[in-house]
């Protein structure tokens, strides 16, 4: 069995990718009403501060701050997967497993996280967030998209109107693309 590790860090700042296990929904964005809800629910079990998030159709990024002292972020996803989960009506069929862990395979059952190590670091994860729905192809300007935080960044000052996200800004976390061709020119 994989032993996974994470840095943990009390008190401290971590982008996250979390994904959905069928990479072909749209759930998120369908549902976006439970996903505020289990949202909600979260931070008012375990509190934590919510720096940047952007939610796209099967999948999310998120920059947290967790309390001092606190470094539980794996719980609180936990709890956020678990809530948006329950509220869903019951899927069709269930695989034996699922069934086992008392799961509706709606998920991935990990994440991806990285640590915030300074400020251009945070900068940089911020960036990658505001431009993702363009990224996908879902919008023409970061401000066209509407599950995001850069409305409320631009209110605070953290982000211009008219940023368009034009600057490379790395991949965190996303799923990578099999080159075009590839399996055509790998078939004997």
């Amino acid at each position: 069995m994989p032993n996974y590790r994470r840095l943990r860090i009390e008190g401290g700042t971590y982008f996250f990718t979390v994904m959905l296990a069928d990479c072909r929904s749209d759930l998120l964005v369908q549902r976006i009403d439970l996903l505020r809800a289990a949202w909600c629910e979260a931070l008012l079990a375990q509190p934590f501060e919510v720096d940047t998030v952007v939610i796209l159709p099967d999948h999310l990024h998120a920059i947290w701050t967790l309390p001092p002292g606190d470094d539980d972020f794996s719980g609180r996803w936990s709890r956020l997967k678990a809530a948006f989960s329950r509220a869903l009506p019951p899927p069709q069929s269930l695989t034996p497993s699922l069934r086992d862990k008392r799961e509706k395979g709606v998920w991935q059952r990990r994440f991806w996280e990285h640590a915030i190590q300074d400020e251009q670091d945070l900068i940089r994860c911020r960036k990658y967030c505001w431009a993702n729905p363009v990224k996908h192809g879902l919008v023409a300007r970061p401000t066209d998209w509407p599950h995001s935080s850069i409305h409320r960044d631009i209110r605070r000052g953290l982000v211009d109107e008219e940023w368009i996200g034009g600057e490379a800004v790395g991949k965190y976390g996303e799923r990578r693309e099999p080159a075009v061709g590839w399996a055509s020119a790998h078939r004997e």
